[in-house]
């Protein structure tokens, strides 16, 4: 039985507004208890964001709230039920290990989710145990806070505690429980659920849910037609999922397993399993050991994008248009929005790498010329754009090619055509480029450390490294390294 309150010092204040949804979206439980709970890492920025008080979290009630030993004052604890696509095939999903708390109401009166992962069994589960092991939740600890500091939207990690307890997979390991923030937990899979499962009205139900949370500035919208704001949701939807994509792209981030249950409406990242950091340039770059037929490779990422708004568009089509073949029309016309909007994200972003201002119609063909020369020599993806900016164009492998001299002479000649000084343009790329991401030899070195060894020294210097990646400190470089060569690929895993 968990305890009923933690310390109120510490500034929790919950609401729950995904509880007064009809119960056919969660099943309402407790974490299971576990032994003995150790705080590992707490993200005292986030905390403070949130209006939460770190020291007091620190204290043993609250990590008692990390554990799911205790609940703060106003916490629901429920599992929520979901559906979803996972490499292509639909089934039925759910919190199989997590629980959603409720929703931290911030000192701005912004609304947040506090969920539980690794908290243990739900009806959800499938045969799994409901645990997670150390690794894979300081893995999504330190790739949250990342991306979060590459200014990309994505869910946040506040802590990760270990249990006390073991977890069985191929071998025996720690577990532990990671406290997740996200602005909302609901997924393109939750619509495919209710759309599945459940009755108009719940489809209906949960869109309005979302708009309120969401977008409420399309509330006042009509409910039907081609002004409805079940459309708008549509169009809203696959607009923030363009622009994600868009900014994974300029920085090489391969999620790694997009499932339509790892869409969320909010437009975040989330599910942090097998992602990694794309070193040299190959838009077939797959890291996770369970696409072993690429679905999910780097340059795929855009186009299963789109994948996963139809089956979303899918799931609102009686909401669209009383007449199926025209809510199938309105639908079809907003996804075919995706491709101009990504494309105009992501040209943006990559003509602020390159330090261009403005827009001229040959900046097309000399981005993509550059990425033709990374892949054809192995260029790493972070250090090309990092030796554009800094002047240091001998690094790059294509270095002395006549490819890269005639490359060269097109970009200078870009640059001077433009009024902006030369300072505005590497101010502009410094911005854009940044010093450090989460290499994955470097994750895996702090994981290996913090795992093996009990040493979190090694993550707290990768986070501190990653903390301000635009930052181009002289401590940053050793973080730019690339990995030793290795005769076998890098891998990731799931982590369940």
């Amino acid at each position: 039985m968990n305890e009923p309150s933690a310390n109120p010092n510490a500034g929790w204040n919950f609401d729950h507004s995904y509880a007064r949804l009809p119960e056919f979206f969660y099943t309402k439980q407790e974490a299971k208890p576990v032994r003995a709970p150790q705080l590992i890492v707490l993200n005292d920025k986030l905390a403070a964001e949130l209006g939460l008080n770190a020291e007091a979290l620190r204290s043993e009630e609250n990590v008692a709230v990390f554990a799911g030993n205790r609940l703060p004052p106003g916490a629901e604890p429920l599992a929520q039920a979901y559906a979803g696509h996972q490499f292509g095939y639909f089934t039925m999903l759910g919190d199989g290990r997590a629980l959603l708390l409720g929703e931290q109401i911030t000192p701005g009166g912004d609304r947040f989710d506090i969920q539980l992962k690794g908290s243990g069994r739900t009806p959800y589960s499938r045969g799994g145990d409901g645990r997670a092991a150390l690794g894979p939740m300081l893995r999504e600890y330190i790739i949250s806070e990342a991306m979060h500091a590459l200014g990309i939207p994505t869910t946040r990690s506040l802590a990760v505690v270990t249990t006390g307890e073991t977890v069985v997979r191929e071998q025996d390991l720690r577990g532990a429980i990671l406290t997740r923030v996200a602005s909302s937990h609901v997924r393109v899979g939750t619509f495919q659920y209710a759309a599945q499962f459940g009755e108009l009205t719940d489809v209906r139900t949960l869109a309005d849910y979302v708009i309120q949370r969401h977008y409420p500035q399309l509330a006042e919208l009509a409910d039907t037609g081609e002004a409805g704001r079940y459309l708008a949701l549509l169009r809203e939807a696959i607009q923030r999922q363009a622009a994600l994509i868009a900014q994974w792209q300029l920085v090489g981030f391969i999620h790694g397993v997009m499932n339509t249950d790892n869409m969320t409406l909010s437009g975040e990242t989330i599910d942090y399993g097998p992602c990694a950091f794309m070193d040299a340039y190959d838009p077939a770059t797959v890291f996770s050991s369970i696409d072993r037929h690429g679905r999910y490779a780097y340059g795929n990422q855009p186009s299963i994008a789109v994948w996963n708004l139809s089956r979303f568009a899918e799931s609102l089509l009686p909401l669209l248009h009383d007449e199926e073949e025209q809510a199938v029309r309105l639908a079809e016309e907003a996804l075919k929005g995706f491709a101009g909007q990504f494309e105009a994200a992501w040209l943006k972003g990559m003509r602020s790498k390159l330090g261009l201002f403005g827009e001229q119609a040959e900046d097309a063909a000399l981005i993509h010329d550059l990425l033709g020369l990374m892949h054809q020599h192995h260029a790493d993806y972070t250090n090309t754009f990092l030796a554009l900016t800094f002047g240091r164009l001998e690094e790059p492998p294509m270095a002395y090619t006549p490819e890269w001299a005639e490359w060269l002479e097109r970009w200078r000649a870009r640059l001077a055509g433009q009024p902006e000084t030369d300072d505005a343009v590497r101010e502009l790329m410094r911005r854009s480029n940044p010093a450090v991401i989460p290499r994955n030899h470097r994750v895996e070195e702090a994981l290996e450390a913090a795992v093996k060894r009990e040493d979190y020294s090694v993550m707290e210097r990768l986070l501190q490294a990653l903390a301000q990646p635009f930052a181009h400190t002289p401590e940053q470089a050793d973080y730019a390294e690339l990995p030793p060569a290795s005769d076998r690929p890098y891998r990731t895993f799931c982590g369940t």
